[in-house]
């Protein structure tokens, strides 16, 4: 099932019009941002990573890289804190490594506001209610983001993206996306409280409908 936000003319119209903008305003900043990347940390310099989508259905989302590639002795990755660097972290606190889904928005993939796309391996562990949060494409921002982010536990995260489908606007689109560039300013809820990253979402009991 879509919601109405998923295939409203206008909001796609806002997306393709300021992600285009914004790529283009801030090419600059992101070519810098790659060569940081690429002196720091070598190839690659984007993170790539499967996402589901609308109707969760897969795409690659794209990042700036902020973490190496270390390995313990039997060759699994480290956690990642250890993994996070202090470059990764100078762009994770300005939400910079996120700049490269902006292409993810413009190729349809992605919107400027919905739902953070979250990964493949927790499709299993919402109930059915968390499911609807991919009714919608999944955001560059959403309303989670701007209501205290990962200050937040994951139930609430979760309630916020459904709340967020059932209550669409474009104006409630505008606000959210000013209300990010305030919290990007601010560096407001970037990591939780006393972790270097966000714990795994591990599922929240049976479903709830």
């Amino acid at each position: 099932m879509r919601s109405r936000a998923a295939s409203d003319p206008a909001k796609r119209a806002l997306d393709i019009v300021l992600s285009a903008l914004a790529i283009a305003i801030l090419s600059p900043l992101l070519a810098g941002i790659a060569i940081f990347v690429r002196l720091r940390l070598g190839s690659p310099i984007l993170f790539e990573q499967t996402r589901p989508g609308l109707e969760g259905r897969p795409f690659t989302l794209i990042k700036f890289r902020s973490m190496t590639d270390a390995r313990d002795a039997q060759g699994a990755l480290l956690p990642d804190e250890r993994r996070l660097t202090r470059l990764g972290r100078l762009i994770r606190s300005a939400s910079l490594d996120e700049l490269p889904e902006l292409v993810n928005v413009l190729k349809g993939q992605m919107s400027l506001v919905g739902p953070r796309p979250l990964l493949m391996d927790y499709l299993p562990r919402y109930s059915a209610r968390q499911r609807r949060r991919h009714e919608v494409r999944p955001g560059l921002t959403g309303l989670a983001q701007v209501s205290g982010r990962n200050f937040l536990s994951w139930a609430d995260k979760l309630e916020l993206d459904v709340w967020y489908i059932d209550n669409w606007s474009l104006w409630l689109d505008l606000k959210i996306i000013a209300s990010t560039f305030v919290d990007v300013l601010g560096r407001r809820g970037i990591t939780p409280r006393g972790a270097e990253t966000v714990p795994p979402f591990r599922g929240e009991g049976p479903e709830d409908g």
